[in-house]
């Protein structure tokens, strides 16, 4: 088994005493690997959640959205050392802000409570992030990837905007609204999020490219819902979307407009004040 270690970006390098975890047969690292996790009403699809997590991440943050379940309960029961985050505001967003706040670990993962996603997923995106990227950003859609649980207007609706997004920032993205993914804990002072709905992912993925931070798409299998229903809504929700999309971008744009001339400009001539 090699040792792989954190990655120079981040500052930090683990002293010789770090104890290493095994990821697989041929990896260990030793950055501590925190889970989030926002539900609301989540009970059901929970026993799936937890079953599919590896047992060396370092801890998993559950973040209650105010549910009228037993979603508290069953986690406790399902890993005793989970911590628990009671969300004071509203959205998807809001909660994996909260999650990451309350997170201790190097590398953060965001995953779904529905059952949709595999936690055993978990270890590409860590061995990406540990071989050199800042941001592992899974994708249903590039190669060895996939998903159950996409209607033809939200397939079509996410093409459009990931060509958007790719066109007006630059990326090269095969998926954009996907919650399945991991990045360094140093991240999140670059991205600054600032929303509360299910446009957080879009976000995220905007101000990645923004940051100049190095971005690498993990295949990813997204899995039917086992239990309830999403509070998606493919029209709503796109539009949210579409406006983080218009905002960013008028945003950079306006960046571009305030900044300073250098005095090399200022001083040539016919140049207006």
């Amino acid at each position: 088994m090699s040792s792989v270690l954190q990655p120079a970006t981040t500052g930090q390098q683990p002293s010789a005493t770090a104890q290493y975890r095994p990821v697989s047969s041929h990896l260990a690292i030793a950055p501590p690997v925190s889970v989030v996790i926002p539900a609301m009403n989540e009970a059901e699809n929970l026993p799936y959640v937890f079953r599919t997590l590896p047992d060396w991440i370092h801890e998993v943050v559950l973040v209650d959205g105010n549910s009228t379940d037993d979603t508290v309960g069953v986690a406790r029961a399902l890993w005793p050392a989970v911590k628990v985050v009671e969300q004071h505001g509203k959205g998807k967003g809001d909660a994996l802000t909260s999650g990451f706040e309350a997170c201790t670990g190097d590398i953060i993962v965001m995953i779904d409570a529905d059952g949709s996603a595999d936690g055993n997923e978990i270890v590409s995106y860590v061995s990406a992030l540990v071989s050199g990227a800042d941001f592992a950003k899974g994708s249903r859609f590039a190669n060895g990837g996939g998903t159950d649980d996409m209607t033809p207007v939200r397939r079509l609706g996410n093409r459009a905007l990931c060509t958007v997004v790719n066109r007006k920032f630059g990326a090269r993205y095969t998926d954009l609204c996907y919650g399945y993914n991991a990045f360094w804990r140093h991240c999140l002072d670059k991205i600054d999020l600032d929303c509360t709905g299910f446009e957080v992912e879009t976000l995220m993925n905007i101000r990645v490219v923004k940051a100049g931070l190095r971005v690498q798409e993990i295949p990813s299998h997204e899995y039917l819902r086992i239990h309830g229903t999403s509070n998606l809504r493919a029209v709503r929700d796109g539009l949210r979307v579409l406006r983080v999309i218009l905002r960013e971008r008028s945003n950079r744009r306006a960046l571009r407009r305030r900044a300073p001339r250098s005095p090399m400009m200022n001083s040539l001539p016919g140049k207006l004040s």
